[in-house]
């Protein structure tokens, strides 16, 4: 099957980004902006139990001079119950070994790229860019890389279009993730005016659910190698 994140990025193109307002498609955006002529970025409620998300979303797309849609996607909180839509749900503190995690939300993301494709196709853009990573993925299948291949290809069929979808942290763990920040001047913006937090807590969050737990470890690991560089 055809990679089409291996493609030449066009500078001249403009592109569309998923952006929830967290760690990683916040990551994603700037890093848009360095690869692409102009940006647009796309924002769903959804029935999330943490919809200040969205506001920190459109805050940062708005400081970075990103337009940016907020679509209602509430059908998929109706969908199905799961941690993150539901409130009489108790969070999982780890993943079980035997079944998905219960923060897992069915077809989020399968939805969120498929309406992005219709709104980058209404604004003339073929590229999508969304923050899913199979290392670090929580037990989320769609995150994986093998199922952003084959919706890029679905989308394609659907509208007869070439779409490409830039996956960015496909393959950086969160030690990672966080050097690429850095490494577009980002750090603070993320570390302290995103939501990761499964409680919505904003920055660094709670330090006890599982999205905390990894992001923290990811931010350690990564200023202690900096400062390991810095005495060398």
């Amino acid at each position: 099957m055809e990679d089409f994140r291996d493609l030449t990025f066009p500078h001249h193109e403009g592109a569309l980004v998923v952006l929830s307002g967290g760690q990683d498609s916040t990551t994603c955006l700037f890093w848009a902006l360095k690869r692409f002529s102009h940006v647009r970025a796309i924002c769903f409620r959804y029935g999330q139990k943490h919809v200040e998300e969205v506001d920190l979303a459109e805050g940062i797309a708005r400081e970075a001079g990103v337009p940016i849609t907020v679509l209602d996607a509430g059908l998929i909180g109706q969908l199905s119950h799961n941690a993150l839509t539901d409130s009489s749900i108790a969070m999982d503190s780890e993943k079980p070994a035997d079944a998905l995690p219960n923060t897992f939300v069915p077809g989020r993301n399968l939805f969120f790229l498929s309406i992005a494709a219709v709104h980058a196709r209404e604004h003339g853009l073929r590229h999508l860019v969304t923050g899913v990573s199979q290392t670090d993925f929580s037990g989320y299948p769609d995150c994986r890389d093998a199922f952003i291949r084959s919706l890029n290809v679905t989308l394609n069929l659907a509208m007869d279009d070439q779409f490409v979808i830039h996956t960015p942290l496909m393959w950086l763990d969160k030690c990672q993730t966080w050097a690429l920040a850095d490494s577009l001047g980002v750090l603070d913006l993320v570390r302290h005016r995103t939501l990761t937090c499964y409680n919505g807590i904003v920055g660094d969050g709670c330090g006890h659910c599982p999205a905390c737990r990894l992001r923290r470890r990811g931010l350690e690991q990564y200023l202690a190698a900096k400062a390991s560089e810095d005495e060398q």
